[in-house]
């Protein structure tokens, strides 16, 4: 195995973790738009910017995972299969409090309703990705998988 195709390898569980990172801090930003009450000023959008941007983070990380890499660790580890359902399954979940979540922030819901939002997004998330870590972080070391880190983690 060459340097280049090893350090690609490695690359696929630095990068899950690194987009899993910036999608935690992109949570933060918003939480912190609620708390300080910036979510009820009409004349900002900041937090409607905020949300848009992290709700399509998180929706194309998971879509790239569903589409692209998902089927390669299955490939290379059918064991996985159930697993990967389990991940998918939390994807679907995911994107239903995001849908509630933008739909809150789209009708200027009060602060405590986007912060329970925000609140079950951020429960769900972190369980999510932990688990995810936990399941294939060793796997993604010794995936081989030729393809832009964009398709496979999304556009972050």
């Amino acid at each position: 195995m060459t340097e280049r195709e090893t350090t690609r390898l490695v690359a696929w569980s630095r990068e899950l973790r690194q987009v899993h990172a910036r999608l935690r801090e992109a949570l933060d930003l918003i939480r912190g738009a609620v708390a300080d009450g910036r979510a009820g000023d009409p004349a900002t959008r900041e937090l409607l910017l905020f949300c848009h941007g992290f709700c399509t983070a998180l929706d194309g990380h998971h879509r790239g995972e569903d589409r692209t890499l998902f089927p390669a660790i299955e490939a290379a580890h059918p064991e996985l299969g159930p697993v990967l359902r389990k991940l998918t399954q939390d994807h679907s979940m995911i994107a239903h409090l995001l849908g509630g979540l933008q739909a809150a922030v789209g009708r200027a819901a009060p602060v405590a309703e986007l912060d329970r939002h925000l609140e079950g997004v951020a429960a769900i998330m972190e369980s999510h990705f932990r688990y995810e870590e936990r399941q294939l972080l060793g796997v993604l070391a010794t995936l081989a998988l030729d393809a832009p880190p964009e398709e496979v983690l999304g556009p972050l």
